[in-house]
C-alpha cells in the first residue's frame, strides 16, 4: 500500500494512504464544560504545548481577549525544539501571523491569515500558521503576556502529525527585528556598493534555506517609501551578493508601488493609502514568501533591503524572517524590552 512522505503533500496527494498518527494540543475544557480557554497573567509564561515524540507541526489556530489594544505586540510567541535552550522561535504574536503594528486586517496567504480586521487596535480576530514544524524528539510553544493586563482567554489548537522517526529535515525558525527609526544616510552620488546600510531582516549561520519575510513600515516623512533593493548574501559572500533585487516593491511582487491585495506568496496584508495626495503615509505590512522558491545556504544567510533608495530615508521598520535550519542556530539578538516593541502613534 502506498505511503505518504514526510513533507506532506498536495490536493493530488489527498488519496495516498499516510502512516503518521494526528495528534491536537487545544484549550478545551478539562473539566468536560465549556470554558474552552486559558487565562495569562501579567507577566506570566503559558506553555500552550510540551510534545514528546517525533513530529511535524502542521496548524496553528488562536484567538485572543485582551483589553490591552496593543495585545498584538506585547504578547510574545516562542518555540524550541528537541533540547534547545533558547528559541528558534520568538516573535510578537501579531508580526508572526502576517500584521504588523499591533493591528488586526483580514488578509490571507498559503501560510498565514487572519480572519478579521480593518486596521484596528485591538479587538478579536482568528489567526492561522501552517508552516510545517518538524521536531526528532520533542516540541514546546509558550505565550509571555507582557501586557499590563491579563489575557482573558487564550484559545488555541495546535494539530501535529506524530512520527515514528523524523530525519532530514531542517526546523523551523523566525526572528523579529526593528530599526526605530533607520538611519538615513546619503551615499556618495546616490549610490549604495556593499549593502552596509542595508535594514536586516535575518542573520542565520548552519545549514538551511530562507522560506521569506514579512516586513512592517510606518512612513514618517512625505513619499514613497521604497525603492530599496534586496540584496541576499549567501555562505559568506562579499559584494556583489548572489541575489540583488530591483527595489522594494519588486522583491515583494509588485510593481509601481504596492496593491491592496493578497495574494498566496506575497502580498499586502496592511494596506494604509491608496495613490493620491497622501498616498504612502502611515503604517503598512508588506510580505514576501518563498513557498516555491526557497533561497538555501550551506554555511550562513545575510537577507537585507535598502530603506528608500540607498538607504535615504528614516521610516520605522520591523520585520519577521522565517526560514528553516539544522541546529545549532546563532543566537537571536536581544528582544526588545516592551516599551520599544510598541507601534508609533498613528
Amino acid at each position: 500500500m502506498p505511503t505518504s512522505s514526510l513533507s506532506g503533500g498536495s490536493v493530488r496527494d489527498l488519496a495516498v494512504c499516510k502512516n503518521f498518527k494526528a495528534k491536537r494540543v487545544s484549550s478545551w475544557d478539562r473539566t468536560g464544560g465549556n470554558s474552552d480557554r486559558i487565562p495569562i497573567d501579567p507577566g506570566a509564561t503559558a506553555t500552550l504545548a510540551d510534545i514528546s515524540c517525533p513530529g511535524i507541526i502542521r496548524h496553528i489556530w488562536f484567538t485572543i481577549s485582551c483589553e490591552d489594544k496593543f495585545y498584538l505586540r506585547k504578547l510574545l510567541l516562542k518555540m524550541y525544539w528537541d533540547d534547545e535552550k533558547v528559541p528558534s522561535v520568538e516573535v510578537p504574536v501579531g508580526d508572526f501571523f502576517g500584521v504588523g503594528h499591533a493591528k488586526r486586517r483580514a488578509y490571507s496567504c498559503a501560510v498565514l491569515n487572519m480572519s478579521d480586521g480593518n486596521g484596528e487596535y485591538g479587538g478579536g480576530t482568528a489567526i492561522n500558521c501552517y508552516f510545517p514544524m518538524p521536531f526528532a524528539e520533542h516540541a514546546r510553544i509558550e505565550i509571555l503576556n507582557e501586557c499590563e493586563l491579563p489575557v482573558r482567554s487564550f484559545y488555541y489548537y495546535i494539530d501535529y502529525e506524530e512520527h515514528e522517526s523524523v530525519e532530514n529535515m531542517g526546523q523551523f525558525h523566525a526572528q523579529w527585528r526593528r530599526e526605530n527609526p533607520c538611519k538615513a544616510v546619503q551615499l556618495p552620488g546616490g549610490k549604495n556598493i556593499g549593502g552596509a546600510e542595508n535594514y536586516i531582516v535575518l542573520e542565520a549561520e548552519g545549514r538551511g534555506h530562507y522560506v521569506g519575510c514579512n516586513v512592517s513600515i510606518h512612513n514618517m516623512s512625505e513619499g514613497w517609501w521604497g525603492e530599496g533593493d534586496d540584496m541576499i548574501f549567501v555562505d559568506g559572500e562579499q559584494w556583489p551578493p548572489s541575489l540583488h533585487g530591483t527595489g522594494t516593491e519588486d522583491y515583494f511582487c509588485h510593481a509601481w508601488g504596492m496593491d491592496d491585495q493578497a495574494y498566496p506568496y506575497h502580498g499586502t496584508s496592511l494596506f494604509n493609502n491608496p495613490h493620491g495626495n497622501d498616498n504612502w503615509k502611515g503604517k503598512w505590512t508588506i510580505y514576501r514568501y518563498h513557498i516555491l522558491d526557497p533561497i538555501p545556504f550551506e554555511k550562513s544567510i545575510r537577507v537585507t533591503i535598502e530603506h528608500g533608495h540607498a538607504n535615504d530615508r528614516g521610516d520605522d521598520w520591523s520585520s519577521v524572517g522565517y526560514w528553516y535550519q539544522t541546529e545549532p542556530h546563532k543566537l537571536f539578538p536581544t528582544m526588545l524590552p516592551v516599551e520599544e516593541r510598541l507601534p508609533r502613534p498613528d
